[in-house]
């Protein structure tokens, strides 16, 4: 069993965490990966994707920029107040609730861009209690290598 493998199935086997996977842009591989290790059901609530802005936008609002921080911050904000207006009440006392998010640009052709992106992690550190965030920008490093090569990196 590859690492990466072992540390999914790690955070799947934690049975007090519970919550949302939310991908837009190019970098909606992450909930697939998790569904593929098993056992998700006990770990993920909701998975989200949207490539299109215009969907992006319904869901999230209109922003200047898809891949940003700003974004990923409203993300985050989104998706837990929905867990929390959802599920508090029935499992907020059993279950630590997260969200990861992510907002990726793949590499444009048209634009000469490479890809990157942002992602973040909003979770509850004690039951119906304090919450973290942590964000993080990411690059693509591997210059001339095809998007599908990048995606699996």
């Amino acid at each position: 069993m590859s690492g990466r493998i072992r540390k999914r199935s790690r955070l799947i086997s934690i049975p007090k965490r519970y919550g949302t996977f939310a991908e837009i842009g190019a970098g909606q591989e992450v909930a697939r990966r998790f569904f593929h290790v098993g056992g998700a059901s006990g770990t993920i609530a909701k998975t989200m994707s949207a490539y299109d802005m215009t969907f992006s936008d319904a869901i999230y609002g209109p922003t200047d920029r898809y891949v940003s921080r700003v974004r990923l911050g409203t993300m985050l904000d989104r998706e837990y107040k929905l867990l929390i207006e959802r599920l508090d009440q029935t499992l907020g006392a059993q279950r630590l609730f997260f969200v990861f998010a992510d907002t990726v640009a793949a590499r444009s052709f048209k634009q000469h861009n490479e890809a990157h992106g942002w992602l973040g992690v909003r979770f509850q550190t004690d039951f119906r209690g304090n919450q973290a965030r942590s964000l993080s920008t990411c690059g693509c490093w591997m210059k001339g290598t095809s998007n599908n090569r990048k995606r699996w990196a």
